[in-house]
């Protein structure tokens, strides 16, 4: 949602590379492209004024630091006035004595429901919370059966459906059902429409009063931008808002909608539907997306989703093989199957600071997830021996492979290939030790290599098997890597194995052809 904002700031600070100071005039000339890019993402027009002033009150007063960058510098003070304008802190779902009530609100098409069903996942898989699920929509038809079927395909309990009943009456049912047997929280869906009038507004008004929700949240569709912004304002005058959930963020809105709700609103977001599946929800963190905004990528989300879709006890037997040097086509698939769980490259890569850009290249060059897949398919078509002995790969079984996999002789000559050189890197870990190798590697890059102590760290097969281990304990993250004291920020990430996927990211990309030695020779042709 935010890429195309993204581009255009990005291009704005590359003009500020070049430049040893600062003056007023390139101030005034970068908030002049701002604000253009900030309008043509749809953000409301009074909050884009008070987000320039913000920026031109501290570039130009006596904030600004000597003898740092000022591209650097311009880009710190964007993205604290983006935390700003988006809500400053990650505003939590609340909880109260049980039952609490979750009253769920919005027009209709806004993607209510099903929203209902994923935070009630979310409060069952993460908050480990018992849910109730009812539906108070009486008039859109099988509107009660929707949200039955949406229970049962995610297994949280639904409240029965009883013919004729009102809204208010199905919502003073569901909370002594929940009362009576236990439950924690009871999402009430209520009814959309396609306009808001005051039937709708004094029916929900009557929930609310009836239930005393803990939470009120409404479901917007990030897709209508700033009409999303007028529903949450009209919303909240007859029925006071706790917060908002954006919807259909992953589609291609401009981003004015979540850029202009707190300032408008003054309502936090605290969720965001980023997918169709049942975990594509996002708790929303003003810091992080001013970060993806800005190129900075996203870490801390990467390690918590790294977290949720790795398996523990795959990861251990990894980081097993890993400390041996092996690395056979099942590690590759695991680690491929892993990358998908986390939303595939093009997703991982947006989170990674500095290279977010990338992720349309490689999309551009034929190496989305389609490429991805073609790969598995491979590994698939193989015997459980081919897999875990590469070298038994003669030409017949490479032709049968292909043929089982729809794709060709070459294709899978580059994936052995790949494996090999997976391979011999980890060899060449136990071997040389991470020492050894990064001494290398920074004897072929003229010692300019620095962040690559940051990456051996995080690829350290012993760090590996700690991070599983603390997983092992009620915090999957473990220690905060982010708190003081000289630990590597990105050490938790795990690297080949310890964020699933980078190594077959590593090994799935198609290699320039030949050996440096070999390449000479070609030239000299």
């Amino acid at each position: 949602m935010f890429e195309s904002l993204s581009e255009k700031l990005g291009g704005v600070f590359t003009k500020l590379r070049g430049k040893g100071s600062l003056s007023e005039n390139d101030v005034m000339a970068v908030s002049r492209e701002i604000r253009i890019a900030l309008l043509e993402a749809d953000v409301a027009l009074p909050v884009v004024k008070d987000f320039i002033s913000t920026i031109k009150s501290k570039a130009v007063g006596e904030s600004v630091i000597k003898g740092v960058n000022p591209g650097q510098q311009i880009i710190k003070i964007v993205h604290d006035a983006l935390v700003e304008m988006l809500g400053s802190t990650n505003d939590a779902l609340q909880f109260s004595s049980p039952p609490s009530a979750y009253l769920m609100v919005g027009l209709q098409g806004s993607g209510k429901t099903t929203s209902t069903a994923k935070i009630a996942k979310l409060l069952t898989d993460q908050h480990k919370k018992k849910v109730l699920m009812a539906s108070l929509d009486v008039y859109r038809p099988a509107a009660q059966e929707q949200l039955k079927q949406l229970g049962e395909q995610t297994g949280v309990a639904t409240l029965d459906i009883v013919e004729g009943q009102q809204p208010v009456d199905i919502a003073n049912r569901a909370m002594d059902v929940a009362r009576k047997e236990g439950y924690d929280v009871v999402m009430l869906d209520t009814a959309g429409r396609l306009s808001i009038d005051e039937a709708l507004m004094a029916e929900v008004a009557a929930v609310q009063k009836a239930t005393k929700p803990i939470e009120t949240l409404l479901v917007a569709d990030a897709m209508t931008g700033q009409d999303a912004v007028q529903t949450a304002t009209a919303f909240d005058a007859v029925v006071p808002l706790s917060g908002i959930m954006l919807t259909r963020v992953d589609g291609d809105a401009r981003g004015g909608a979540a850029m202009s709700m707190k300032a408008v609103t003054g309502k936090p977001i605290k969720l965001l539907g980023v997918g169709e599946k049942w975990s594509e929800i996002e708790s929303f963190h003003p810091d992080r997306v001013a970060g993806r905004i800005l190129g900075m990528g996203d870490v801390v989300s990467l390690v918590e989703k790294a977290a949720q879709s790795v398996d523990a006890e795959d990861a251990k037997k990894m980081a097993e093989k890993f400390k041996k040097g092996q690395f056979d086509f099942n590690d590759l698939l695991s680690q491929m199957q892993q990358m998908k769980k986390m939303g595939g490259m093009g997703a991982m890569m947006k989170m990674l600071p500095g290279i977010g850009s990338m992720a349309g290249k490689l999309e551009e060059a034929g190496l989305d997830d389609g490429f991805m897949k073609r790969q598995e398919a491979i590994i698939q078509s193989m015997t459980k021996v081919e897999r875990e002995n590469p070298d038994l790969l003669n030409m017949k079984r490479k032709q049968r492979i292909a043929a089982g996999s729809g794709t060709s002789v070459q294709d899978i000559n580059k994936l052995v290939k790949q494996q090999k050189q997976m391979a011999g890197m980890m060899k060449k870990m136990k071997k040389m030790g991470m020492g050894g190798m990064m001494k290398q590697m920074k004897g072929m890059m003229g010692g300019k290599a620095d962040e690559l102590e940051l990456m051996a760290q995080s690829m350290d097969p012993d760090g590996l098997a700690k991070d599983m281990a603390s997983m092992e304990n009620d915090n999957p993250l473990g220690p905060n890597p982010f708190a003081g004291g000289g630990a590597n920020p990105i050490g938790g990430l795990g690297g080949a194995g310890g964020l699933p996927g980078l190594g077959g990211m590593g090994g799935g990309l198609p290699s320039h052809g030949g050996t440096k030695k070999n390449r000479k020779k070609k030239g000299k042709k």
